[in-house]
């Protein structure tokens, strides 16, 4: 189980990469990461604004980043956020 710290080193080492090839313009933890609250098999909630659109390059970025993390991911376009929990999950986002 890696650390807040770890995963966020990891996504800052390919932050450039990642923009670059996927248009990622906002990089983010949330959820029990951000929170301190995650568990052995907790998931690690990412989220990404993409400056254009990607298409299915959406799922190869979700796939680079389990690859990246070595753990499951789930990825969540800010903009496709639900309105009930947008002021939570901006409130606890850890940015890259």
């Amino acid at each position: 189980m890696k650390s807040l710290e770890e995963i966020k080193r990891i996504l800052e080492e390919h932050k450039e990469e990642i923009r670059k090839r996927y248009g990622v313009v906002i990089l983010g933890i949330f959820g029990s990461y951000a929170r301190g609250e995650h568990k052995k098999n907790s998931d690690i909630d990412i989220l990404v604004e993409i400056e254009r659109p990607i298409g299915l390059k959406f799922f190869e970025l979700w796939e680079e980043l389990e690859k990246l993390l070595n753990c499951e991911v789930d990825l969540v376009r800010e903009k496709l956020l639900r309105e009930e929990i947008k002021s939570d999950v901006f409130k606890e986002v850890v940015r890259i």
